[in-house]
């Protein structure tokens, strides 16, 4: 790995770990083994490396995120899929714990791919569920952007939930409550 992506990979996980206050360029610098001159040669400064740190962030998450929905099975399936896949609960999710981050939210450079990312993946939910729908596979009466919206907010409330806990049965607990309150909605 070259020295940019060390910095751009230790920025996405000291953001994880710490929030943006919390990562100092000092901190970038040590994590990646980078001095000063490097991280300035290839960033301008913090914000513009944050910037990259978190848009590999949202990117690794919808690319996940695609394979879990263009993998075998039925739209439900692959929804399934996508819900139960290995995470590290605990750590909670990269992107959703930038939006409890007040100098994230505050910066429209910053915010931008967080709120894109959670756009993509309730429009992604959305459509599998209209297919699911169309399908019919689904009751027709099930809204698919409130459901999709729902399943998003399941998600990221059950990493809210295990972290507070400090258990990862939490997070199973939600995600098995969504999955059995959508197919109480199957055909």
């Amino acid at each position: 790995m070259d020295t940019r992506e060390r910095l751009i990979e230790s920025t996405r996980e000291l953001l994880w770990e710490r929030g943006y206050v919390g990562t100092s360029p000092k901190a970038i610098q040590a994590r990646a083994g980078a001095g000063q001159g490097s991280m300035y040669h290839h960033f301008h400064g913090k914000p513009d490396l944050a910037r990259a740190a978190i848009a590999r962030s949202a990117a690794e998450l919808r690319d996940r995120a695609e394979a879990a929905f263009t993998g075998p099975g039925s739209e439900l399936d692959r929804i399934a899929a996508y819900l139960r896949r290995e995470r590290d609960v605990l750590k909670g999710c990269p992107v959703g714990r930038l939006t409890q981050d007040p100098d994230v939210m505050a910066d429209p450079e910053l915010r931008r791919p967080v709120e894109e990312t959670f756009a993509w993946l309730t429009d992604r939910l959305a459509a599998l569920l209209t297919e699911a729908r169309a399908n019919g596979e689904l009751d027709a009466a099930l809204d698919p952007r409130a459901t999709a919206a729902a399943l998003v907010a399941v998600l990221q409330g059950g990493y809210v939930l295990a972290r507070a806990a400090g258990s990862a049965d939490l997070y199973a607990q939600a995600v098995d409550g969504a999955l059995g309150l959508l197919t109480a909605h199957t055909r």
